[in-house]
């Protein structure tokens, strides 16, 4: 397995472990997830890359999935599309979630996309059209049912009309038609249609008004997987890339994983309680070894009581309350010593636990504990062989 030495990506935290915890970002993983879904999008890919590339580093990602099939980069907030950017990141790229008051003007100069969801915004982006003398490229957003971001039903008439005249004025030109379905993980849930239909609706009002998008854009990660009648002309694709399928249908490749040294061991009797709160009490003679990664770190608190880490190539079950520096795993009888590591997650080829088994304990989604990752944590980048991927 070869580690990058060159400068780490803009979007990686660089610096050594404060916490000592160690966070791998497995490139290659990447590289094959985005492989995988471009052959289901069938038609454009875009890479979405948002929050620090959904934990994993967001030029890292991108470029990885551009070299990949992706064929454009998508962002919430103008910020991210900067920095990606200044990361040197030239691809295709849209920011579509931002205050009517953005840095519209730089991101123009920047020849980042829009999206626009309602009145204000339009005038906004326009506004900073005029500013820079550039035409700003637009895509409009339509709620198609998640009472989100977006225009409604009954404001898409007149956003289309007030679209085509500001590309008459000459500020602005609409090159795309956006949505975004919020039941995609269950394929077979009824609304998906109904999504499916005010989003051609839309796009047949927006023709109606004298528009004419060249790009139609609805399905996420799980439509891209399950959905195929909801592809249109280009499938955006965020958590997919890092191995997270909300779906729960397809083997995609997580590419994290998180490791822990010892950091101190202790030999306690029957009845000790263990952390904050007297939650727990060793129930026989132990011994418990100290890891330096907690709640701060990634950790998500409410994993106490269910959460194991792998140590030695074997389960070792978290003891007592998640704390924000630490956690406590009993080791039995076994003579682990400070400074043996410990595997908090991984892909789970070799038995440690996933993402998704900490989202599990904790009753969350495998998105909030990748995009948790605190700034404690240190990280590396490498790029192993190709991993083969079915479609």
């Amino acid at each position: 397995m070869g580690v990058h030495d060159r400068s780490r990506p803009r979007g990686l935290r660089a610096g050594r472990a404060v916490s000592g915890a160690t966070l791998t970002v497995d490139l290659s993983a990447v590289a094959a997830n985005t492989r995988l879904l471009a052959s289901r999008a069938g038609g454009g890919l875009m890479a979405v890359v948002k929050a620090d590339g959904f934990g994993h580093g967001a030029a890292a990602v991108a470029r990885t999935s551009l070299a990949n099939g992706a064929s454009a980069l998508g962002v919430t907030s103008v910020q991210e599309a900067l920095d990606l950017r200044t990361a040197g990141v030239g691809a295709p790229l849209l920011s579509w979630l931002n205050p009517v008051d953005a840095a519209f003007d730089d991101a123009l100069v920047a020849d980042v996309e829009l999206g626009v969801p309602g009145h204000a915004h339009l005038a906004a982006v326009a506004a900073a059209a005029a500013r820079t003398r550039r035409r700003v490229r637009v895509h409009l957003h339509v709620d198609v049912g998640m009472a989100r971001d977006g225009a409604s039903v009954t404001e898409w008439g007149g956003l289309c009309a007030a679209a085509r005249a500001a590309e008459r004025e000459g500020h602005v030109r609409v090159v795309g038609v956006m949505g975004h379905l919020g039941w995609a993980d269950r394929p077979r849930d009824p609304l998906n249609r109904q999504g499916r239909e005010r989003f051609v609706e839309a796009v047949a009002a927006a023709r109606g008004a004298g528009l004419r998008p060249r790009v139609r854009h609805l399905a996420a990660t799980a439509a891209t997987l399950t959905l195929p009648d909801t592809h249109f002309d280009l499938c955006r694709v965020g958590a997919g890339l890092v191995g997270i399928d909300p779906s729960g249908t397809t083997l995609l490749h997580p590419a994290l994983t998180l490791a822990a040294p010892v950091v101190g061991v202790r030999e306690v009797p029957a009845g000790t309680h263990v952390g904050y709160g007297r939650t727990y009490a060793t129930p026989r003679r132990t011994r418990l070894a100290l890891l330096p990664v907690g709640y701060a770190d990634v950790i998500p608190r409410a994993a106490s009581g269910s959460a194991w880490v792998q140590l030695r190539g074997r389960r070792r079950k978290v003891v007592g309350s998640v704390s924000m520096d630490c956690i406590v795993v009993d080791i039995g009888d076994d003579a682990v010593t400070p400074g043996e590591v410990a595997t908090v997650f991984g892909p789970g080829a070799d038995g440690e636990p996933t993402v998704a088994d900490w989202a599990r304990w904790a009753g969350t989604l495998e998105h909030e504990i990748v995009t948790g990752i605190g700034p404690r944590v240190g990280r590396r980048v490498v790029t192993a062989g190709d991993l083969a991927v079915s479609a």
